[in-house]
């Protein structure tokens, strides 16, 4: 159960998904969608879903919070073929994360059994082909996996507790996954280069907004229990997609 949306997604079809990104830089599908873009069953993404339970605390936060689970994996997408690459550090630099830039953050792994999965495969490759076709098609993508649970333990949680940001990437896609007895969570898009803005709430399970991480800046509101004392959470999957290497490699 989450709190009633006051402002919807727009959603885009997803045959008019290369069109939306290229005049607004940031586009939302629906379920059903995501699904056919991965060539896959929206079973089979749900069946992602669990794995969301077994996340580990992120023990990074600079503001105190112990409201943030996460894991996270690295991959090279060349094509259909998805690399996993030996764990490392997540960075970004400050100009990008002023909270949490500049450091070497080491999460816990995403599980074997959720990256060996045929929809978390079928995502990758999914996205990467539309992520190709709107920049240019490079022979490979550095992605970042993401599993986030923002929690409402202590009676907030604070998706981007950076605030409104760019990642430093070439494209964004935020999955929401799950929201349970919360209300709050709006995401907000900006044009980095005007006043033009959006407003809305991702609710339906693997829904995706995905962002042309140089044209547009985003943000998510806090959470907060629909039930005083009820603890809920917001469960999404980032995944980032960058052609020229992994942030914080040798140039």
């Amino acid at each position: 159960m989450s709190g009633l949306a006051q402002f919807p997604p727009p959603l885009t079809p997803l045959a008019g998904l290369d069109a939306a990104m290229r005049s607004r830089g940031h586009a939302v599908l629906a379920a059903s969608d995501v699904a056919m873009l991965a060539g896959v069953s929206l079973q089979a993404l749900q069946a992602l879903s669990p794995s969301w339970a077994d996340l580990p605390p992120d023990t990074y936060l600079k503001d105190g919070g112990q409201y943030r689970q996460r894991r996270h994996a690295c991959y090279v997408v060349t094509g259909q073929q998805v690399q996993p690459v030996p764990p490392r550090p997540h960075w970004q630099p400050l100009e990008y994360n002023a909270l949490h830039g500049g450091m070497r953050r080491w999460f816990a792994p995403v599980s074997q059994a959720t990256a060996a999965a045929s929809g978390w495969q079928a995502l990758l490759c999914g996205l990467a082909r539309v992520c190709a076709r709107l920049h240019g098609d490079p022979p490979r993508w550095h992605v970042e996996a993401h599993q986030f649970r923002i929690t409402t333990r202590g009676g907030i949680g604070r998706p981007t507790p950076e605030g409104a940001h760019r990642d430093g990437v070439d494209f964004v896609a935020v999955l929401l996954v799950a929201r349970q007895a919360i209300k709050g969570g709006e995401t907000r898009v900006f044009s980095a280069d005007g006043p033009e803005g959006q407003r809305f709430t991702l609710e339906e399970p693997w829904s995706l907004l995905l962002l042309d991480d140089a044209r547009v800046i985003h943000e998510t509101t806090p959470i907060q229990p629909c039930i005083a004392g009820q603890e809920g959470h917001r469960d999404t999957l980032v995944l980032t997609f960058r052609a020229a290497g992994f942030l914080g490699d040798p140039v």
